[in-house]
């Protein structure tokens, strides 16, 4: 046959012609001008991303006729060598497919043929393809006349799977890893072949089949040649919909925002339609995984958006997605659709398995980040801050307090994913103030003569410890005031070690410091003794590891962030 497919009819001939491989081919072309090109050279990457391509390349930059002095960078492609090279019928350049001729006698007879010279160019080339399917045997073999090859030998290797190549012949390989090549570079490439080629495709469609692609340009052209020889004049997106049978990119956006808005029924009815169009529900799977991914980067904002490699208007429209959504949801789908990809993959029914998963998605409720929950829950401690003006008037106590209770249970019941908002008790008469509540007003600059006993001083003392630092008060329950002379405050404190070091801190000693100076209205000097009683029994730590399990607050918090007890420590 005389028809050429894309992929070869416009093989590049030259490094700066190769697309997204820049690093690599600007590293060939200036080891050839400083001519310190290695006699052995290993191209890895995935698969269509232009390693045979550039070994190519290479080879006619070497036997190039065009400069009588050596290599060139930028070969002339019009010289007997570059047209056979081109053609792949050259007498001094052999390309042999490693997947078979991987014995070790075919390795041998290649050690043979390297002692005799060129027949007409500068050096004998061996580009071996898939070299990983190389026998041992024959990677044992070929060890000696890589390291130390004849000055006219040179070998070019390509591989997708370096691994697998023993750590002996990397050692001896000068080596060039190529990248996957980004949408926008193929799709920009197919869009200039399709000129060359008269035929008319939309940029979107472009950007559809280089995303299926998936980063090889060789897998790119192959389905633009398909598209081009299915159809007549310009190509429409439907028709290549139909010849490749891609899903639409729409139908991933409607997904994940029925999704995003809990309409569960919308996604089977889509996933329905899809099933009966004959699709293929792990390729949606996977394109709806990927989708998640890049909008919870988007939605981590900063320098992050290179990392999403899809086209602009796609980028504005998940934008818009995730505008009204949190990080911390994104995560909790995310993290549901990779745990369940291994269960669809090997599923015998994925479409139930697909529907089930969806199922199980809607059970997952948006969840608060924890610098709301934190900004929250400060927010609800000054609203039940006794010293706030709305609880002072005694007629308002009840009324606010119930407010301040029903404000509570609604944060509790968001940071468990319910939006539902808790009403205050029907048959509570809020109209009637409570009396047998009242708050203390704090005493300004009582004198220490004014109470019988260092006790009584200390009750209140505690109080407005308890009251603005109730963390440092958990610590202080078993202290006593020895005595109070003059400016000085000499306190006992008993309790575990922990319990007295936290007490013994810098920061806290200054609080209790400044506590005490305000309450006597004059600086007093603090004094602290304290026992250690550090000699708990084995009863004793079985009771207060049963009461902290049954506390109410670790209850909540369990229940709150979905989490489980894994060890008790009694301090």
């Amino acid at each position: 046959m005389s028809y050429l497919v894309l992929a070869r009819k416009y093989r590049p001939q030259t490094f700066e012609s190769v697309i997204g491989q820049e690093h690599v081919t600007q590293t060939l072309t200036n080891s050839i001008l400083s001519k310190r090109v290695a006699h052995a050279i290993l191209f890895t990457g995935p698969r269509g991303t232009g390693k045979t391509t550039i070994a190519r390349i290479l080879a006619k930059a070497m036997n190039c006729a065009e400069n009588k002095k050596g290599p060139v960078s930028t070969p002339c492609n019009l010289c007997r060598s570059c047209r056979e090279i081109t053609k792949g019928n050259a007498t001094d350049v052999f390309e042999i497919d490693g997947a078979s001729n991987n014995s070790v006698d075919q390795v041998r007879e290649l050690r043979e043929n390297i002692k005799y010279m060129p027949a007409q160019s500068s050096y004998k080339i061996y580009i071996i393809d898939e070299v990983h399917m190389l026998s041992t045997a024959a990677f044992n073999a070929l060890l000696k006349t890589l390291e130390e090859p004849p000055p006219h030998v040179m070998f070019m290797f390509a591989t997708t799977e370096p691994h697998k190549i023993p750590i002996t012949i990397l050692s001896r390989c000068q080596r060039h890893d190529l990248r996957r090549i980004s949408l926008t570079s193929v799709s920009n490439h197919m869009a200039s072949l399709c000129a060359l080629e008269k035929t008319e495709i939309a940029n979107e469609s472009l950007e559809m089949i280089a995303r299926e692609g998936g980063g090889s340009l060789r897998d790119s052209l192959s389905l633009l040649d398909q598209i081009i020889s299915c159809s007549e004049g310009a190509i429409t997106h439907e028709e290549i919909l139909n010849i490749l049978g891609i899903i639409d990119r729409k139908i991933i956006f409607e997904i994940s925002g029925a999704i995003i808005q809990g309409e569960i029924s919308e996604i089977l009815n889509i996933i329905d339609e899809i099933y009966s169009k004959g699709h293929d529900l792990k390729k949606l799977y996977y394109d709806l995984t990927e989708h998640f991914r890049n909008l919870l980067i988007l939605k981590m904002g900063g320098n992050t958006i290179h990392l999403v490699d899809v086209p602009g208007n796609e980028i504005d429209l998940m934008q818009i997605q995730v505008k009204e959504i949190s990080e911390t949801f994104l995560h909790q789908i995310l993290n549901l659709m990779f745990k369940d990809e291994v269960v669809i993959k090997h599923s015998t029914q994925p479409r139930l398995s697909l529907e089930m998963t969806f199922i199980k998605m809607f059970r997952v409720k948006p969840a608060l980040s924890m610098d709301l929950l934190i900004e929250k829950i400060d927010a609800l401690r000054k609203d039940v801050d006794p010293s706030n003006k709305l609880l002072k008037t005694p007629d308002n106590n009840n009324q606010n307090r119930t407010a301040a209770q029903t404000k509570i249970q609604n944060t509790l019941s968001e940071t468990r994913g319910s939006y539902v908002p808790i009403q205050p008790d029907n048959h509570t008469d809020v109209s009637k103030p409570d009396e047998s509540h009242t708050y203390e007003k704090e005493p300004e600059n009582t004198s220490m003569n004014n109470f019988e006993t260092p006790d009584q001083a200390w009750e209140q003392i505690f109080k407005i410890i308890s009251k603005k630092h109730p963390s440092l008060a958990a610590f202080m329950e078993e202290t006593a005031v020895k005595s109070l002379t003059g400016n000085t405050v000499e306190l006992n404190i008993t309790g575990n070690s922990f319990q007295v070091d936290m007490i013994k801190r810098k920061k806290n000693i200054d609080l209790l410091t400044g506590i005490c100076s305000e309450f006597f209205g004059k600086s007093i000097e603090l004094k602290i003794n304290t026992i250690v009683q550090d000699n708990v029994n084995n009863n004793d730590n079985g009771k207060l590891e049963s009461e902290a399990i049954n506390h109410p607050l670790v209850e909540d918090t369990i229940e709150i962030f979905n989490g489980k007890i894994i060890d008790i420590k009694t301090l």
